[in-house]
């Protein structure tokens, strides 16, 4: 039996052991922090702190939920559902008739009425139900280095793309089933004037995309070379596309990647269904309403098929506030949460002093 020496020290709890077969001891050092002795703090509820405590968050609570709920009730909103699923809708004919394969787009109109004017910006939406964006598979399905310009993954997508990497052994540009599945329909407002005459209303394009998302995430291949044509030659489009990648805006600074309405889809929602930015009226100068009371029409170029997953489309226009958009479960949430915290102090504070400290001791 070989000898063996150790000297322990007290001072960080170490056993140092000498010889062949030497172990390691375990044991944590014996440091304030390590054997957990550092001073802490633990208050000690009484009535008297608690009670304080509970009046000052109900006090709190109630009028920011007053404050957020009247915000809320403050924005207008006006929502149609042109999905065409009833035989009385005016888009129930191109609904049953489209598909992803039609060689040419239907047409539908429809007429609403809006009871009050629109003062300031107003903010147009497409919504989708049903749609479940938030697929694993679904969300994978996209090249981030492809989508940022970077030119070998132009012409080499990434395998999280298939099936939708190749076709016609031309690489697709963009892969992925998220842009294969863009949202396409074409919407444009009408307003029908009284004296007969039907004007337009302009729909800006841009602004509508983060800025992060088209400065930073998204970018063309080639840089800022206007001529896009050149950049993606030998790449071919989306399987369910009309038309390339280069070629879905007139203006340079709004085409190919960087097309606000393509990086608009490709940020993928949590929920099924959703709402997402299409269009922006900007107010107009002056006390003209940005959209007055009267008699509108939505012209629809009905692209997006949504039989097949039992969805719904939507168009919707909407004002904000410095708390977003119509949101006015937060404002009844606070509110009654505040109530919640609020009439238990108030009893607790009725009852005698007696019985609180018969319940303390208890």
């Amino acid at each position: 039996m070989m000898a063996s020496s150790y000297t322990a020290k007290e001072e960080d709890g170490h056993i140092t052991v000498s010889g062949p077969g030497a172990l390691r001891s375990r044991k944590p050092e014996n440091t304030a922090f390590k054997q957990q002795r550092l001073p802490a703090w633990q208050p000690i509820l009484t009535a008297g702190t608690v009670l304080p405590a509970f009046f000052i968050i109900g006090l709190l609570f109630i009028p920011i939920g007053i404050g957020l709920f009247v915000t809320s009730n403050n924005i207008k909103e006006f929502e149609i559902d042109y999905t065409g699923v009833d035989a009385s809708s005016p888009c129930y004919n191109c609904s049953q008739s489209f598909s992803w394969n039609s060689s040419r787009p239907c047409t539908c109109s429809i007429p609403f009425y809006l009871e009050q004017p629109y003062e300031s910006n107003v903010y147009v939406y497409y919504g989708l139900s049903n749609f479940y964006q938030n697929h694993r598979r679904y969300v994978k399905s996209r090249d981030d280095s492809q989508l940022n310009g970077d030119p070998k993954s132009l012409m080499e997508p990434s395998k999280e793309c298939e099936p939708y990497a190749f076709h016609e052994n031309k690489p697709i540009a963009p892969c992925g089933a998220i842009a294969n599945s863009m949202f396409n329909d074409t919407l444009e407002l009408f307003y029908n004037d009284p004296n007969g005459t039907k004007v337009q209303i302009l729909l800006n394009t841009t602004g509508i995309a983060w800025w992060t998302d088209k400065h930073v995430k998204f970018g063309n291949p080639g840089g800022n070379s206007p001529n896009l044509t050149a950049a993606f030659q030998g790449t071919t489009k989306p399987i369910n596309w009309r038309r390339p990648v280069f070629d879905l805006d007139a203006d340079e600074g709004n085409n190919g990647f960087i097309n606000e309405d393509f990086i608009v889809w490709m940020r993928t929602a949590a929920l099924p269904t959703f709402r997402k930015l299409y269009r922006i009226i900007n107010k107009k100068s002056g006390m003209v309403p940005t959209l007055p009371r009267g008699n509108y029409s939505l012209e629809v170029v009905y692209n997006y098929p949504v039989r097949s997953f039992e969805g719904r489309k939507r168009m919707i226009l909407s004002t904000i506030s410095w708390m977003g958009g119509e949101e006015p479960l937060s404002g009844h949430r606070l509110h009654r949460r505040g109530l919640r915290v609020l009439l238990p102090g108030r009893r607790a504070a009725a009852r005698p002093p007696q019985v609180r400290e018969q319940k303390q001791q208890r």
